[in-house]
């Protein structure tokens, strides 16, 4: 079941030839526990981050802001991004 992994190009020689990871045994697999049972905290941040919408509302864009603009919403914390998306609405609304 070896197979021969290629290195990526961001890794040097050096450091790929530095890391010895053997294959796991059958006893190993056999007593391997899932990650959220090793690791909770570590999981829990993972799928905490958002994952793809099933079913997109909003279109990905790039736009460029001011420095004052960004900080200033930055500034508002989490959902920053809705907040502008929510004031444009409202600009539009009363045009």
């Amino acid at each position: 079941m070896s197979k021969e992994l290629k290195k990526p190009d961001y890794i040097s020689q050096e450091d790929w030839d530095s890391v010895d990871v053997p294959e796991w045994t059958d006893e190993e697999i056999a007593n391997a526990r899932p990650a959220v049972e090793v690791l909770p905290e570590i999981v829990e941040e993972y799928r905490r981050t958002r994952g793809q919408q099933k079913e997109p509302t909003k279109e990905q864009v790039s736009i460029r802001l001011s420095p004052e603009v960004l900080d200033y919403f930055r500034g508002q914390g989490k959902g920053w991004q809705t907040q502008i998306d929510d004031i444009l609405k409202a600009h539009i609304a009363g045009h």
